[in-house]
């Protein structure tokens, strides 16, 4: 005889700190490099951040954000 369990439990989701995620959202990676989504925003239309999608979302490798973060940044981020 079966017994079925009429509440299955939702599969757990992995939870990570943010400081071990490879990949962060337009958000957090504004946080993390202290500036603004809008700066963000046109750092990724000039190739200066490469993105990746996962459907609908624009998500930003940790080490995209830690690459820019090291480089010298003469001119400014938005005019």
């Amino acid at each position: 005889m079966k017994l079925h369990s009429a509440h299955k439990k939702p599969p757990t989701r992995a939870i990570e700190s943010s400081d071990q995620k490879l990949l962060v959202s337009r958000h957090e990676a504004a946080l993390r490099l202290s500036i603004s989504e809008r700066a963000i925003d046109y750092l990724i239309a000039n190739k200066q951040i490469a993105t990746r999608r996962i459907g609908s979302r624009v998500l930003i490798a940790v080490t995209e954000l830690q690459r820019f973060s090291r480089r010298d940044h003469p001119e400014s981020v938005a005019s």
